[in-house]
């Protein structure tokens, strides 16, 4: 496996998560896909930064297959010295022990603190069918009451977890976020080329609700020029409504720099009329202006109230645009990373 990683000087030994991550063991192979395996010391993450409504994070993987080319999380591969931005989809590392590890990391946490799953993975992708370790960390869940719970996925996937996903939302509060960023199937293919169609996620939405669990759509990240027009955020919004999702939760693109290194060339190939426009808006700083986030904040909620849609997570993310939480965005790049040392232990 020596040859999967760079060789680190004499006196530049790997230590912590690339450590781990060097002596991970070949599982197998897919399509351009190759699964290792990681020995991971914690499962359970406290989240450090103030611009999410959450408080810890559980990622069963490190790394995501569905290749999404706006993806902010590649910068999580870095930390096991995976410096090429390609890696985060091709190498996809499964946490052992994971649910073994949540069992004994619940009890740090304190009522009233939320947990997100799949803040820098999908919880979903296909390598969850060969390894089973969302559905071993739900199992783990459901042995447990009173957690509030998260979980956020492109997958379809999930539908197989339907009845384990009951029985966790009877005694927690659970609350499923189903990424949709377009309704429009070939820019979603070039968007997102490995996951699901857009039409079969908001399937998802309908059967989860269905079931009586408490499920809706996040449509994040929006693109400047390229998904944010008025009729495409509409349309979005009205297949919610017929999915019957309980909210729609929406949040403007981000960019680390390893994900430019993957997203300018994209936009170079298939939007060549806006690279000028994202180098000019990326390069320096990784988030939008909040004036814009707060007209797509704005016009997704009139579309909410215009179709029904109750908005619950429309109202939080107008909280988190208030000017004294918008202030610490100037600190982001502090903030990311605080957010490096957490993602460095799991």
């Amino acid at each position: 496996m020596n040859s999967l990683f760079p060789h680190a000087e004499p006196d530049q030994p790997l230590v912590g998560i690339a450590k781990l991550a060097a002596h991970g063991e070949a599982l197998s192979e897919g399509h351009e896909v190759q699964y290792l395996t990681i020995e991971n010391r914690s499962v359970l993450t406290r989240c450090v930064s103030r611009r999410v409504p959450f408080t810890w994070m559980i990622n069963p993987y490190r790394g995501c297959e569905f290749g999404c080319k706006y993806c902010y999380a590649r910068y999580t591969h870095e930390f096991m010295e995976l410096r090429n931005s390609l890696d985060f989809e091709r190498k996809i590392f499964v946490k052992q022990h994971a649910a073994w590890l949540l069992r004994q990391e619940l009890k740090k946490v304190r009522r009233g603190e939320s947990i997100a799953i799949g803040t820098a993975t999908d919880p979903y992708q296909p390598a969850e069918r060969r390894y089973g370790i969302t559905r071993a960390i739900l199992e783990e869940l459901a042995r447990h009451n009173g957690l509030e719970i998260g979980l956020v996925t492109k997958g379809t996937l999930i539908l197989r977890d339907l009845d384990l996903l009951q029985v966790v939302a009877r005694e927690n509060k659970l609350s499923i976020c189903v990424t949709v960023t377009t309704m429009n199937t070939d820019l979603a293919r070039i968007l997102e080329p490995r996951a699901p169609r857009p039409d079969l996620r908001m399937k998802v939405v309908r059967q989860l609700t269905g079931a009586g669990i408490r499920a809706g759509v996040n449509c994040a990240p929006v693109l400047p020029s390229i998904t944010d027009s008025p009729h495409d955020l509409e349309a979005l919004v009205m297949a919610a409504a017929r999915a019957n999702a309980a909210f729609v939760f929406v949040n403007s693109l981000f960019l680390k720099q390893c994900a430019l290194q993957v997203f300018l060339p994209f936009v170079e190939k298939k939007f060549p009329h806006l690279l000028s426009m994202y180098r000019e808006r990326y390069l320096q700083r990784a988030f939008l202006p909040p004036e814009y986030s707060r007209r797509i904040s704005k016009l997704v909620k009139s579309y909410c109230a215009k179709h029904g849609i109750a908005g619950e997570r429309m109202m939080l993310r107008d909280q988190l645009n208030k000017p004294e939480v918008r202030a610490q965005q100037a600190e982001q790049f502090n903030l990311f990373e605080k957010e490096r040392q957490s993602y460095s232990a799991t």
